[in-house]
């Protein structure tokens, strides 16, 4: 099936023969009634588009497999001198009836449903954005000067309704600040409910002990992911994210390393860059990481490779159903508590909370030294390799 927006090229192989094609309009009853028409033992091919997941979740039922080809490796279709829909819905059944098809895992409905809401979210989050940045752009061009403070805060919001403005941007603001309250209680209850989530997720707990990782990022990165065991390797997970950098090699020349390959979800690596940032503050083995690759390389590319160190400590945790190894049981205590209070719990006074530990001066401090002894060993560790000469490291390794 060549799948377009409103409808589907479908070509039927049976013996390595066309035995029929049709035009399929992409309407759940037509898709169900075409479903009904097949045997139990075919198999569908379907490209990766964005209503893949709904002829997957509708065919399932009726037929032996339904598989997604992976159109960025189905290179006899992207090359091809002749491009037509018949003819692509015929090259994808040839390809899978010869065993060259890639597939890209078809992902459960949990899965499903926590893409669409990371996905609502990162719209919220950008239809945010965008608000701020025009209600900034009226106050400059009106020579306003910038508030010193939070200006989308209480009393921010109070300044700028005392602020003189023309009537028409003054009509334009008033418009701007009610979408943006309406789109922040939009996305609060959306943050709510991805809380909710992590807390009953055993797998976003065990991410939350890495720093910098909170439930929103966790949630994210599991919906991107969802079933680990399809990464065969940390470096898979991070190429999949788009962290590991594009490798070029010919003949008998050595090969050359570039920037990232940004492939995957766009959306995921900016947020585990964004936990990097966070990550790179707090004592452990992943500051001492950061200012390493920073003082040889400079801080942007120092975030990025601690992002993709982010993925492969994700990937191993995961996998190993583990939890960080340089964690701080009393700051991770106090981390799932706010999660909590994000999610909806009550707040108790006159008793001590489950993140009590944290507000102990003497346990923060030891936890602290903990992970600043691990931070200090990895250091000592670095300059001992960088000592070394690059001629002995290839006998070490």
């Amino acid at each position: 099936m060549d799948v377009h927006r409103a409808f589907a090229q479908v070509a039927i192989l049976d013996d390595g023969k066309v035995v029929s094609e049709q035009r399929l309009d992409l309407v759940q009853d037509k898709v169900l009634a075409f479903g009904r028409s097949l045997r139990p033992d075919d198999e569908v091919v379907l490209e990766a588009t964005g209503n893949t997941a709904a002829i997957e979740r509708l065919l399932r039922p009726f037929v032996a497999r339904v598989v997604i080809a992976n159109p960025r490796m189905v290179r006899a279709i992207a090359y091809a001198r002749v491009k037509t829909d018949k003819i692509d819905a015929i090259t994808l059944a040839r390809l899978q009836a010869s065993g060259f098809l890639p597939e890209v895992w078809a992902a459960d409905e949990d899965t499903v449903r926590r893409r669409r809401q990371a996905a609502e979210r990162m719209g919220l989050l950008e239809e945010t954005v965008r608000l701020k940045s025009r209600i900034h752009a009226i106050l400059h061009a009106n020579l306003v000067p910038k508030y010193k403070g939070a200006l989308f805060g209480a009393a921010g919001q109070r300044w700028l309704a005392k602020t003189v403005l023309p009537d028409h941007d003054r009509l334009i603001l008033n418009r701007l600040i009610d979408e943006l309250r309406h789109t922040s209680e939009q996305l609060a209850v959306l943050d709510q409910e991805l809380a909710s989530l992590a807390l009953a997720d055993e797998r976003a707990v065990r991410l939350m002990t890495i720093p910098g990782v909170g439930p929103i990022v966790a949630a994210m990165v599991l919906s991107s992911i969802g079933d680990i065991s399809r990464f065969e390797s940390p470096q898979k997970l991070a190429s999949y994210f788009g962290l590991t950098p594009k490798v070029r090699q010919s003949g008998e020349g050595p090969p050359r390393h570039g920037r990232i390959s940004k492939q995957g979800n766009a959306n995921v690596r900016k947020m585990l860059v964004e936990a990097a940032w966070s990550a790179q503050t707090a004592p452990g083995p992943l500051r001492a990481f950061f200012t390493r690759i920073s003082a040889k390389r400079g801080a942007a590319t120092a975030i990025v490779a601690t992002a993709r160190k982010l993925a492969v400590l994700i990937w191993h945790i995961l996998a190993k159903g583990e939890e960080y190894v340089f964690a701080r049981p009393a700051f991770h205590a106090m981390k799932l508590r706010k999660v909590a209070l994000k999610a909806g719990a009550p707040r108790e006074y006159g008793k001590a909370g489950p993140g009590r530990d944290y507000w102990i001066k003497e346990i923060r401090h030891r936890e602290m030294e903990y992970v600043k002894r691990a931070e200090d060993a990895y250091a000592r560790m670095a300059e001992a390799w960088r000592q070394v000469p690059p001629n002995a490291r290839k006998k070490t390794c």
